[in-house]
């Protein structure tokens, strides 16, 4: 037979000195990446012009590949990471977790089932286990899955609700969310085919939480009309404030009405390690599924997501498929094929970022960073206040502030606030140096900060404000020559 020379391999000696070229990319990436920009800018021309070619037929040199990713791509992309990335939901990684993405990702472990990979199972059991207990779920009887984001476990959560609460006819069902909950939520509602008709945007109170009497008062309507309600999505820390919905009052209802009690904590569920977060938390333990994002405030790279659920059997029951060639490496009940509780098959390793930045830094130095992210931005709140310059719009919430540029002696209308706002967050963001950008609240146009990356300093929210100042003194100066 004809040797096969088309083996997709670089010798031995090659793979070191690739590794050690991208490792040593990596690292100085980490040690100065607060030295950078954080902000990437181009139009779909610019990147065109950069990367946009046939399939070469023929391989060139890997260095030299390599060196074109490092200079092209990865300079033009934003650093969410960067201690000035304030927008959106930071991404502040950490570097053990990196190298044990690099590991899974390296022996390219196959995470779906028991057979496969029993340690790779076992480790998410087991690093599962560590959030049922942070969290107050179950141990015993809890479980969990790990996926690619917050977005897929809310997915996942709603189809569980969906089998458990309503079987196969869920044509009078009826889903309960608050006006401030994740536009993710909407998604999953409507990937699992649900109609308009059955959801119930839910108006929040003036402290933007979860309004219990209109609730109440939805679901009673909804019976009366022979509807079925099967399932409410509450918020532990709301991505435009931080706001946490009253979840004691939300469970009871839940549990009075029998209705699944979806907790919905991708952003603050982590806050729990905290003692301030602790306190915004109570009532959590109480959700039938919740979603946290390690992605995000537990200080994991992207992609990692969470699900938690009171009855592990509700997983397995909703999602398990028995086809012929899986049939001889289902194993024990006890060794558990995580294909079997979530809408994958083919699964990354994504527990063992968790596991080893836990195992590295133990968790008091995550609950101590959680703990600086939420003091910064209270600190923030302070020096806002004491400012005749700023306006807060909605106070610190679990490391989120929203103010707005609105001097005490001027008396700037609306309409003209909302585009100096605007101009601000432009401007900032153009100038690369930070990432800064608008929301809307109570329809004002507010400039938003969340700080849940520990490697920001209050020097870095300063001289951001001055950036901002800097140009609140130019858009002021033009509407002053229109007077």
């Amino acid at each position: 037979m004809k040797q096969n020379n088309a083996r997709l391999e670089l010798s031995k000696e090659e793979m070191k000195n690739y590794g050690y070229q991208i490792i040593d990319a990596i690292v100085e990436h980490h040690a100065t990446q607060h030295e950078k920009l954080p902000v990437a800018l181009g139009s779909r021309e610019e990147m065109d012009s950069l990367f946009l070619e046939e399939a070469p037929e023929q391989g060139m040199d890997s260095s030299e590949v390599l060196n074109f990713v490092l200079d092209k791509v990865m300079t033009n992309s934003a650093n969410m990471a960067h201690p000035r990335s304030f927008s959106f939901v930071p991404g502040p990684s950490n570097y053990v977790s990196v190298m044990a993405d690099a590991l899974a990702t390296g022996y390219n472990i196959f995470s779906g089932g028991w057979a496969a990979s029993p340690a790779a199972a076992e480790l998410e059991i087991v690093t599962i286990q560590w959030l049922l207990k942070i969290f107050g779920f179950p141990k015993k009887k809890g479980g969990g899955i790990f996926t690619s984001g917050g977005s897929m476990a809310n997915l996942t959560a709603v189809v569980t609700a969906r089998r458990i609460k309503c079987g196969d006819d869920f044509s009078k069902a009826v889903i309960y969310l608050s006006d401030q909950a994740h536009s993710s939520n909407i998604k999953a509602i409507r990937v699992l085919g649900f109609k308009k008709e059955q959801i119930r945007i839910i108006p929040t109170d003036s402290e933007l939480k979860f309004s219990v009497n209109k609730l109440k008062n939805c679901i009673a309507k909804d019976r009366l009309e022979g509807l079925y309600p099967f399932c409410l999505i509450a918020t532990a820390g709301t991505t435009n404030t931080g706001t946490v919905d009253p979840l004691v009052e939300l469970g009871k209802i839940c549990k009075k009405e029998d209705i699944w009690f979806h907790i919905d904590g991708a952003y603050g569920g982590a806050a729990i390690l905290s003692q301030k977060g602790k306190q915004a938390m109570k009532g959590i333990e109480k959700a039938d599924s919740l979603t946290v994002d390690p992605h995000k405030w537990f200080f994991q790279p992207y992609e990692m997501g969470c699900l938690l659920v009171r009855n592990h059997k509700n997983l397995s029951s909703t999602f398990t498929e028995k086809p012929e060639y899986l049939r001889d490496i289902e194993g024990n009940t006890s060794e558990i094929n995580f294909y079997d509780h979530g809408i994958q098959l083919t699964r990354r390793f994504r527990a063992l970022k968790f596991y080893m930045s836990l195992k590295t830094f133990g968790l008091k130095e995550f609950r101590d960073a959680i703990t600086y992210n939420i003091d910064l931005a209270e600190e923030v709140e302070t020096m806002l206040r004491g400012s005749k310059s700023w306006e807060v719009v909605f106070p610190a919430t679990l490391a989120v502030i929203n103010f707005r540029y609105n001097p005490i002696n001027k008396k700037y209308s609306e309409k003209e606030l909302d585009k100096i706002n605007q101009y601000i967050s432009a401007k900032v963001v153009d100038s690369r140096k930070a990432l800064l950008v608008t929301t809307i609240l109570n329809g004002q146009i507010v400039l938003r900060m969340c700080l849940i990356n520990p490697r920001t300093t209050m020097e870095d929210v300063t001289e951001t404000f001055d950036l901002c100042k800097k140009y609140a003194l130019e858009i002021e100066e033009e509407l002053a020559k229109k007077v």
